[in-house]
């Protein structure tokens, strides 16, 4: 059965969420197209780049492949501005390409997932080319504007803008356009109902095709308020958080659902952009008929708006307020299904930012988040090149940089007379393109990713840290993972069972247990390069120890503090009648 006839079987007999949920035991494996691996060797990766690796995806483990946008885009910001979303963008293949990738993956036994960027489009967009011709222009109404005759426009951010400001005011039409990313990014017209047919059908086009499912951008931002009032910067002092309380949001999401994904047998997942703990459930629900899974920015936000628990933690955030953010997260999911991560795209590498990249720590740190990811309840979402530990590249120079976030904040700061040195400096912990840097294939100077000039540069750790040499090292990272991997997939309790933190108020040991029926499992992380200990609440005589990142581990302390070695990991399996206590956060 080909893809097509696939597909028009699915579509033929519509399944609620609650009897395919495939998706709940899958680990989806994120692949940046530009950065993975290039075939032709003009620099930027591509799919067929993609389809020549695939063998090394499937030997991980995974079973879901997510890929960033990769239609036809101007690349203002690498894809996510679209101008065709019928067409492959020339510098990835074409369309037959992406025909044998899809084809390829699936003979795997894996899925494939692309990413929906319907909150806007490319200001060269055909339907935006049109709409900036005249107000008469029947595509006019398929984009937010503000004729000039009513004055300056209510106060909105950007953003990427250079200037902050999401107007931006177009000459023919003597009215501005919003756009909350670039400029070159014009917001979509959801209220008008023809805007959303387009989108419909569009998403029937790939899922015809036999895909698996969307991960949707900034999907919470679809729905505005179109009498544009202006913002209550008291109730919304960054602005970004009213974006998300669009008045139809849920509205859309549910008409979505019943006229297009609830008739596949598909993975949806929105980027949860300005959505906060307590409404998750609204999104996920299996009630409400809209998402199937949602992550936040919550996460990945504690890392750079927390402070140190304690000065001699080790480390420079919130470990409690993360643990916290977890379990709250968990519970916030009600009845639906939680999506886990600790980076993609659009944050640093993972083991930068929650572990340390320090030579005698990143390896151990690596794969502590590793087993932290794939033994938390919920589908965990993994950037291609964390299970060999990649790091932060730190650039130096603004030119180095190619993400449109970057630059312009650059070109802000320096326009408002800031300290552009100190930004880089920052940028170097926190820029999108840490993780955006070609997959180290091995140590040669392009790192087999390229045989030309890569279109960013290639990390120079690449000559011990590349997937070829960890291939070879039974301790590596990567073999780790696959370790890991390896446990979830035999003890399914990891995938659906129930999530308790214990030790709650450490300020260095991440420690929780998985339980179902009768199967516990208890996972200690010292999320810190000290060593520390950890006083759970449950009998651990005779524990059973499973995985550890340190090779010597073979026990845990069957009563007492348990002595964990600087960013130690161990999962044990719990005796049937360990009884747990009553654990509170």
């Amino acid at each position: 059965m080909n893809s097509h006839e696939r597909a028009g079987e699915l579509q033929a007999e519509p399944s609620a969420d609650s009897h395919n949920a495939w998706w709940k035991e899958a680990v989806v494996y994120q692949i940046y197209p530009r950065s993975f691996m290039d075939s032709d060797g003009d620099g930027i990766g591509d799919l067929q780049g993609i389809v020549s690796r695939l063998d090394y995806v499937k030997n991980l483990g995974v079973d879901v492949i997510w890929l960033n946008p990769i239609y036809d885009s101007p690349n203002d910001d690498n894809g996510y501005d679209i101008r065709n979303y019928r067409r492959i963008m020339a510098d990835f293949g074409t369309m037959d390409d992406f025909d044998n990738l899809l084809a390829e993956v699936h003979f795997r036994g894996m899925k494939l997932v692309l990413d929906l960027v319907v909150n806007h489009t490319s200001d060269e967009h055909p339907w935006f080319v049109e709409a900036r011709k005249s107000r008469l222009n029947p595509f006019y109404d398929f984009y937010h504007w503000w004729p000039i005759e009513n004055g300056e426009p209510p106060r909105r951010k950007s953003f990427f803008d250079e200037e902050g400001n999401a107007w931006r005011y177009n000459f023919a039409t003597m009215s501005y356009y919003l756009h909350y990313f670039s400029r070159k990014q014009p917001d979509l017209k959801w209220e008008n109902p023809r805007v959303r047919h387009e989108i419909y059908e569009l998403m029937r086009f790939w899922f015809d095709k036999g895909i698996d499912g969307f991960r949707m951008d900034s999907i919470p931002y679809i729905s505005k308020d179109i009498s544009y009032p202006e913002v209550d910067s008291r109730k919304y002092p960054d602005m970004f958080d009213y974006y998300s309380q669009g008045p139809h949001l849920h509205d859309y999401l549910r008409e979505m659902n019943e006229q297009v994904t609830s008739r596949y047998a598909v993975m949806t997942v929105g980027e949860g952009s300005g959505v906060k703990p307590p409404d998750l459930h609204r999104f996920v629900e299996p009630s409400r008929r809209e998402l199937n899974m949602l992550y936040t920015f919550e996460i990945p936000d504690l890392r750079k708006t927390t402070k140190p628990d304690a000065p001699d933690t080790g480390i420079d955030y919130s470990l409690l307020a993360v643990k916290k953010m977890f379990a709250e997260l968990d519970r916030a999911a009600g009845d639906g299904w939680p999506a886990v991560y600790l980076g993609n795209h659009d944050q640093p590498r993972m083991v930068s930012r929650f572990g340390s990249d320090a030579p005698e720590h990143r390896e151990n740190a690596a794969k502590m988040l590793a087993t932290f990811l794939l033994t938390m309840r919920g589908t965990p979402f993994w950037l291609a090149g964390d299970e060999i530990g990649m790091s932060n590249i730190r650039f130096e120079n603004i030119d180095d940089y190619n993400d449109i976030d970057t630059r312009n904040r650059y070109l802000q700061i320096r326009k408002e007379g800031g300290d552009p040195k100190a930004f880089l400096e920052e940028q170097k912990q926190t820029a999108r393109d840490n993780a955006r840097t070609p997959f180290q294939w091995d140590g040669s100077e392009r790192a087999g990713f390229t045989t030309g000039v890569p279109w960013l540069k290639i990390n120079p750790n690449r000559k011990r840290v590349n997937a070829e040499d960890e291939q070879n090292d039974p301790d590596s990272v990567l073999n780790y993972f696959k370790k890991a991997m390896r446990l979830r997939r035999s003890n399914r309790e990891l995938i659906i069972g129930s999530f308790r933190l214990t030790d709650a108020d450490n300020k260095q040991v991440f420690a929780y247990v998985r339980e179902s029926n009768h199967e516990r499992f208890l996972i200690l992380l010292n999320f810190t390069p000290k060593e520390a200990c950890a006083t759970v609440d449950t009998d651990t005589t005779d524990a059973e120890v499973l995985l550890s990142n340190y090779s010597d581990r073979t026990r845990i302390e069957p009563s007492g503090p348990i002595a964990l070695r600087p960013f130690e990991a161990i999962v044990c399996r719990l005796p049937p009648d360990a009884a747990p206590q009553t654990a509170t956060l």
